[in-house]
Formats: structure tokens, sequence, C-alpha cells
């Protein structure tokens, strides 16, 4: 597979008089990529803030919010429309100290927890495996369980799989359907701890590797050919000694893929504003997601060393942005605006995770309803839909296609003595025979024209869909929730064997050639 590259044409050409105005995308048609997984496209959900309770679930209470079994009706079919993959719980930090057998049974006798990553606040586990997994059925999405590994068992991890999974004569299936659920759900993929590096338990790469290998001995017998999926805890962004040494000392039999955390920070002591920033600000943003780009390719490298077959995948399972909360929100909930910003974010990123299809394989945005990048905002009864949402369904195009290499004539957004490559782009071919080519325009004040060779196609042929606005700043609010949505697209021509388009600002664009 080629990889995007930042090719500046020309001789004795300064960038800033070379191209503002054009960038050539050239899609390889003949030569085709691995199938682009829709597991790319998972989501997350944690006991954290306002994205369980008060979010997916409001519970079995009277409530004025149309819901199924406590899970909001309006939730549910937004993220059906963006036919998500899987859904990652019950975390993140919250997931290391989660024990799954206070959440189950009636409710009225179930334990209460603290929170204490997330706001100290008391938990009654009214929302455990049964509402988790019930939800993803809703969903038609699977389900994808962190384990407690930092304050856990595996006695406790392997009862919870056979209390999943188990469709015989066992103690946990017994008890499952003594809690009312008589058929197992057949759970495919499992965490084995979360940032086991951190909140997981501060443990070094060598210790976990070891602390893996007795987990997943137990999670399946002597293969990972159990019809499961294991996935250890993996590095925190450039930490490539983390990887290196779970692929060294992890038996590939007992191992399926490596996660890998990234978060597009400012400054972890300084975030800023989600909704008032300075251009520069966005700036240092988009130069911390397009880090993606080098984090993969390296992660990547190292597991190429010890699995050239590339049987263990590279599992994304924490992305996105992260900025202060709102002002007057507590600060252990982390709800934050989503804007413009984050759509280019998401495109980027997605973008990234498309053109190496090869090795990473699931990737999960943070988070899904009021936490972090979400793709839904809740206020009561109302509920809002972000950029990043919008990006989320308009690449559903690229789910289970398969990857068209290409390669970009690019030329730089810049910012003071700094450069970020303006456009980000990947392509793929649906199984109908239609080809999508999704571009990113991240310049927040250049638009571009994009020349792509494209013989013996006509405009008739050619639809497409814009995701723009006047500021980068822009979002949806409560009392404005379609301030920032999609559109047609028909600033595109074809001429001479070429598709040719503008891209606006700021923009992501998603094409589709039949």
């Amino acid at each position: 597979m080629r990889r995007i590259g930042l090719i500046i044409a020309g001789c004795g050409l300064s960038l800033a008089v070379f191209a503002q105005k054009e960038v050539s995308i050239k899609i390889d048609t003949e030569s085709k990529g691995p199938v682009i997984s829709k597991h790319i496209y998972g989501h997350f959900a944690e006991h954290l803030g306002r994205c369980i309770y008060d979010g997916f679930y409001v519970g079995d209470k009277e409530t004025k919010i149309p819901n199924t079994d406590g899970v909001r009706n309006d939730i549910v079919a937004a993220l059906k429309e963006l036919q998500i993959p899987n859904l990652r719980w019950p975390g993140g930090c919250f997931a290391d100290t989660y024990h799954w057998k206070d959440g189950i049974g009636p409710k009225e006798e179930r334990p209460t927890i603290v929170n204490r990553w997330w706001g100290d606040v008391t938990e009654d586990n009214s929302f455990g495996t049964h509402e988790f997994l019930n939800m993803c059925e809703l969903l038609g999405t699977a389900p994808y369980l962190s384990g407690n590994v930092g304050s856990g068992t595996v006695q406790e991890f392997a009862d919870w799989m056979q209390y999943v999974n188990n469709d015989g004569v066992s103690p946990m299936s017994d008890l499952r359907r003594e809690n009312g659920r008589e058929d197992a759900w057949n759970v495919k993929y499992w965490g084995v701890g979360n940032e086991a590096w951190g909140c997981g338990g501060n443990m070094t790469a060598d210790y976990y590797a070891n602390v893996y290998r007795q987990y997943a001995t137990y999670m399946g017998g002597w293969t990972s050919n159990e019809g499961i999926q294991k996935i250890a805890s993996g590095a925190s962004s450039g930490d490539y000694d983390w990887t290196e040494t779970l692929m060294k000392k992890i038996p590939a039999r007992l191992i399926d893929g490596i996660a890998l955390h990234h978060y597009s920070v400012i400054d972890w002591d300084n975030k800023g504003s989600a909704s008032e920033f300075s251009e520069e600000q966005y700036f240092i943003t988009m130069q911390r997601a397009y880090e993606m780009e080098e984090l993969v390719t390296k992660h990547i490298e190292v597991m190429d060393k010890y699995d050239p077959e590339g049987k263990i995948d590279l599992v994304v399972d924490e992305w996105g942005g992260w900025y202060d909360v709102e002002e007057g929100t507590n600060p252990g909930f982390l709800f934050q605006q989503n804007t413009m910003r984050d759509a280019m974010i998401a495109g980027m990123t997605l973008n990234i995770f498309n053109n190496h299809a090869n090795r990473v394989k699931m990737a999960n945005l943070a988070q899904a309803v009021n936490v972090l990048q979400a793709v839904i905002l809740t206020d009561e009864e109302k509920m809002i839909l972000t950029p990043t949402y919008h990006v989320m369904r308009m690449y559903t195009v690229h789910h289970d296609a398969t990857l068209m290499p290409l390669e970009i004539n690019n030329t730089s957004y810049v910012k003071g003595d700094a450069e970020l490559p303006a456009i980000s782009a990947s392509a793929s071919e649906d199984l109908d025979g239609k080809k999508h080519l999704s571009i990113v325009n991240i310049d927040a004040s250049q638009s571009y024209k994009i020349r792509v060779p494209f013989s013996g196609v006509k405009k008739s042929q050619i639809s497409g869909e814009v995701l723009a606005s006047g500021k980068i700043q822009d979002h949806n609010t409560f009392e404005i929730p379609s301030h920032v949505a999609p559109e047609e697209f028909k600033d595109f021509k074809v001429k001479e064997g070429n598709v040719e388009l503008t891209l606006p600002p700021a923009s992501v664009v998603v094409l589709e050639i039949q």
C-alpha cells in the first residue's frame, strides 16, 4: 500500500507562490488495497460524566424521554444511522475499578460504586452487563468489553466471559439465566485491562506483558482461536518501547490486537476552550491530530518486525480531541462542545486509519455521548448531533470497502514557522463497484482546487456531500441544532479526464463515483 506523502512539485518556486490554489490526487484504481474494516469506525462509552447515566441511559424511573428499557430511543436511532460497528465499555480508567458482578441481578439489590476517577460520584450500578449488552443488540453493534485487570482477578475475568458467552451448563451461565437471559451474547472483543502504564496499574511494559499472558491463558485455553479477540492494553502515543515489549514477550497464539491511545491535546496543563479558540490554537490541535500518521506508521513498523504476516491488529481504541470542560460543568465529567475543529480531527484521523487498513483493524472515538469528542450531546429531553457525528456519517461509505491507494501532490497549511499538509484523503471501492473519495482541507482560511485524474467518468456519475461552515469555531447548540450540517456538494466539474473540485476552508467532502 502506498502511503500519503507531502510532495511539493516544481523547481525554484516558494511554497507561498506555488499552490495555495491547486492540489492533485492520483488514485490507483488498478491496485487494490486491503479491506477497510468497518470496526475502524467504533465508539466508546465509559462510565464518565453523563455518557451512560443521563446520556445513553435514563433508567427505569418515569421519564418524559422516550426509551426502550431505559435506553434513549433518539440516541439509538442516531447511532444506527452511523452504523456503529462496535461499542467499547465500561472504560477507560473506570474499567479497572469495575467489578461486573456488582452490576447484575435485581437493581434494588446492587451495591453502589464511587467513581473515583471521574468526579467521585456515587453510581447505583443500575446500568450493568445485561443493560449494556442488550443495548448493543438494540443498536445492532458488536460489544467490546474492557476487563478489569488493575483491581480485578483472573477468576473474575474468566467468570465474566463464561457469564456472557457460555450457552452450556456452568455456574456463570446458570447465574445469567437466573437473571433473565437465556441465550449467551457471544461477545467477541475483549480488552485485557486499560492503560496499564497509567490508571490501569502504573505497570511497566515487562510486568504487564506477564500479567497479560496470565489473563489470556484463562480467557480461551491454548490458543486465540476461540471465536474471541484478545486485545492487549497498548501504548500511549509515541511509546514504541511498550509495543515492542508486548510483541517480543507475548506469544502470538495468545494475542489478537494491541491497543494505542492518542489524543489531540494542545497542552495537558492548559488544554484551552473547546469552542473559543484562536487559529494558532487550532493549528496546534491539527499538529497533534496529524501526529497519528507518524504514530500509526511507527507502531506498525515495530509490529512488522515480530509479526510480518500481520496477524496481530493495531487497535486505536481511544482517540479524539480533548479540551477544557465547559464553564459551570463538573470538571470530572469532561463535557465539551464540538466544533468544526473536531470535524477536521475526525476526517483527517479516519483518512489515516483507512490508509493503514492493512494493520489498523479497529478504532474507538472517545466518546459517544456527552464526553470529550462526542458525536451526540444531550440536555434532558433535547439532543443534538455534532460536526463529528456528521463526518462519521459521511464516512460510512468506507465501511468494509476495498482501499484504493492514492498519492497527493500536496501543499502546506502554514502558520508562523510551522506547516502541515493542507489536504488529506482516502479512497475506496464498495461491493457494488461505487468509488468513494473523502477529502479534508484543514486550512482555516484558504480554499483549494483539487484535481483528480479519472478517465471515462461523466459528471452525471458523480455526487457528493460537504461539511463546512463560516468559522472553525462554529458548532451546534440546543437552540440552533443544525447550524453545522452536511449539504449536497455541487462545486465540481469533469474536464479533460479530470474531476475538478473546490474545497472550502476547513471542510470535509465525500464524493461518490458510480
